[in-house]
This record gives structure tokens, C-alpha cells and sequence, in this order.
């Protein structure tokens, strides 16, 4: 498959995710629809070459791309995540392959007038369930329940959040700059709502950023910018500990 041709399909598999997460009634995590195309269109071994901030060709490629959907009016990013709007739901009905997507986009061919929304799926029919299983399961004899209110301090955070960098290796993981590995997953913190890692380094200067759900997707460099320059670290040896805060993008390091 052509390079265009693959960052067309991709695109278009955005816009499914985003309409998909429109169906259930919300908005879609950007991480989350930007890994959802990829795993559907992987990259070839050019494009998963990582640049010099450490994110993959492709994923550079495919985060600037979704501007074109914003331009055309399809769909809007925002804090809350990334939604489709009416006219991205008309261009999926009028513009249904992603040949034909990538076209309008690269000569700015509207929606033609008229066309309608797509149909919503029907809902599958909930199955039945006996009345003995309905009952709330009391704990099993040993098991706690979750505290109350445990989960909620979760709200609007994301599944993962990694300190992705040159330092992975010094933790004990596989390869620098992986934000997949277990070795630079940070704790969350519900009391203070933010991320925190304590770890341990030689003396030295480092880079990093902050990277979402296991990917680079949805990342955060200087002054918490989305896909932005490094964090830079200059530490004098032993242990330092990096806070990050989700709603504010901020990183503390002390």
C-alpha cells in the first residue's frame, strides 16, 4: 500500500473510532482512536523509525494529518478528548473508502447537500438474567470490597502514564523511549491527583516526555505542549522524583 494511501486509511479509521464513540454518547480519548488506526494500518519499518523527540515517523505523520479533518470541519479536539461533529458523520455516508476520503480532503470537496447521517446500529438485545444472578455477589470470604470512591478519583485520567526516555534502560527496561514498558509506568496518586515515579540515575542530563495509555499517541513535552520538545533533566545522581498532573499538563521534579 502507497504511503498516502495508508495515511488516507488511517484517517478514515479515525473518523470511525470518533463516530463509533459517538454512538455510546461521548467523546473518544485521542490516544486511544489515533492506536485503534494504527493497530488497523501498522506502520512499515520507515515509518516506525523514531525521530529525534523519540516519537515514530508514522505517529508524527497521522497527529498532523488529523488537522485536515479539523480544517474540513469533521471533526474538533479538545481538553475533554477528540469528537466528531455532524458533517464527519455525513463525510463517512458520502465519502465511504478511504480512497475517496482522502480525495475530498486534498481538494476540499464539501458534503454534498443532502446527504443524510448514518443509521445507528441497533443495539444487541440484552440477554436475560435469572433472578439468583441479578443479586448483587456478596465478597468472597477473604476478599475486600474497593473502597468507596476509589475508582472516582480516576475520573477523566488516563489508563497509563509513562516517563518515557533515555533512561528506560537504566530502569531495567528493554529499549529507550518505549512508553510501552512496565519499567517507566508512573503510580497515580488520588489524593493529589497526579502521576508520580521516584527513581534512581546516575548523574547525568536526560530527555523525556510524558506518554499516554502505553503509546506515543497522545504525548506531552515542555511546558506541556501535545507532541512538544523534550523535557530536559540535569540531575547530580541518585534519586529524583517526576509529578505529573493530567489536567494541567504540568511536571514537577524534585
Amino acid at each position: 500500500m502507497a504511503k498516502d494511501s495508508k495515511l488516507e486509511a488511517r484517517l478514515k479509521a479515525v473518523l470511525d473510532g470518533l463516530a463509533a464513540a459517538d454512538q455510546d454518547g461521548g467523546n473518544a480519548n485521542a490516544g486511544t482512536v489515533l492506536s485503534m488506526a494504527v493497530a488497523a494500518h501498522p506502520f512499515d519499518e520507515q515509518e516506525a523509525h523514531l525521530l529525534s523527540g523519540g516519537v515514530p515517523r508514522g505517529y508524527k505523520a497521522l497527529t498532523t494529518a488529523t488537522a485536515k479533518l479539523v480544517k474540513a470541519g469533521w471533526m474538533v479536539k479538545g481538553r475533554s478528548g477528540w469528537a466528531i461533529t455532524e458533517e464527519g458523520l455525513r463525510a463517512l455516508v458520502a465519502f465511504p473508502t478511504p480512497e475517496e476520503l482522502g480525495a475530498a480532503l486534498a481538494s476540499g470537496t464539501p458534503v454534498p447537500a443532502g446527504t443524510e447521517l448514518p443509521a445507528p446500529a441497533e443495539a444487541a438485545p440484552e440477554a436475560e438474567v435469572a433472578p439468583e444472578v441479578a443479586q448483587a455477589e456478596e465478597p468472597a470470604q477473604g476478599e475486600e470490597e474497593a473502597p468507596a470512591g476509589e475508582s472516582a478519583g480516576r475520573s477523566g485520567q488516563p489508563e497509563a502514564v509513562a516517563i518515557a526516555g533515555d533512561f528506560a534502560a537504566l530502569l531495567g527496561g528493554a529499549a529507550d523511549w518505549a512508553p510501552e514498558l512496565d519499567e517507566v509506568q508512573m503510580e497515580f496518586n488520588a489524593p493529589t491527583l497526579s502521576w508520580v515515579r521516584t527513581v534512581d540515575l546516575p548523574a547525568g542530563t536526560y530527555s523525556f516526555k510524558i506518554a499516554l495509555n502505553r503509546s506515543w499517541a497522545e504525548n506531552y513535552g515542555a511546558f506541556g505542549s501535545f507532541d512538544g520538545a523534550n523535557h530536559e533533566l540535569t540531575h547530580e545522581g541518585g534519586t529524583v522524583t517526576i509529578n505529573y498532573r493530567h489536567d494541567t499538563k504540568d511536571i514537577a521534579i524534585a
